[in-house]
């Protein structure tokens, strides 16, 4: 499994700028195996910075229904990774 395979996509979200801003954290959307430690190795690599601490969190996919067809959401996961201090990943430069 590749760096990039692990961490699928940043999460921007009203709730994620306001942590990021306040405790210098980053919200990403990640695969359902990985690990904290392998979470942890990804983003160090892909975006050079130092991580202090990552957290987990498993999120179950919604029922959804369209006429008499159920159908339901795949489950997920989402990672709240801590940089040490100075560190910043910027996803809207110049913006």
């Amino acid at each position: 499994m590749s760096l990039e395979q692990i961490v699928m996509a940043p999460l921007i979200t009203e709730k994620g700028t306001f942590v990021g801003e306040k405790t210098n954290q980053v919200l990403f959307r990640v695969r359902p195996d990985a690990s904290k430690d392998v979470i942890r190795v990804a983003v160090e690599q892909l975006f050079k910075v130092t991580v202090l601490k990552v957290r987990t969190v498993n999120l179950m996919g919604k029922s959804r229904r369209r006429g008499a067809i159920k159908g339901r959401r795949s489950d997920w996961k989402k990672a709240y990774v801590t940089l040490k201090e100075g560190d910043r990943i910027e996803f809207f430069e110049g913006v």
